[in-house]
């Protein structure tokens, strides 16, 4: 049963974009951590215009985490790369 399902339309259309199994395993923990919230929050919580809100927002927040964890990674993978490149010159 995927996260949300059998919620009302609008909460189940937000829910299934908590999804993280797609992502590369440098994401995982960033949005394992939400993905785990927003589960906590449907078990909880009834279906209401509140829950969506509250939904959507974390899913913002997922968003944003996520594009934060890629910047660091390209900036570690660079970092590692110039490091790398640096001691076999």
């Amino acid at each position: 049963m995927s996260l949300g399902e059998g919620r009302h339309p609008s909460v189940e259309g937000i829910a299934r974009w908590f999804t993280f199994e797609h992502l590369p395993d440098h994401l995982w923990d960033v949005s394992q951590a939400c993905h785990r919230l927003a589960a906590d929050m449907l078990y909880a919580l009834p279906d209401s215009p509140e829950l969506k809100v509250g939904l959507r927002k974390l899913l913002e927040a997922k968003d944003a985490f996520v594009r934060c964890a890629v910047v660091a990674h390209e900036t570690e993978h660079s970092l590692a790369t110039t490091t790398r490149d640096s001691t076999t010159s």
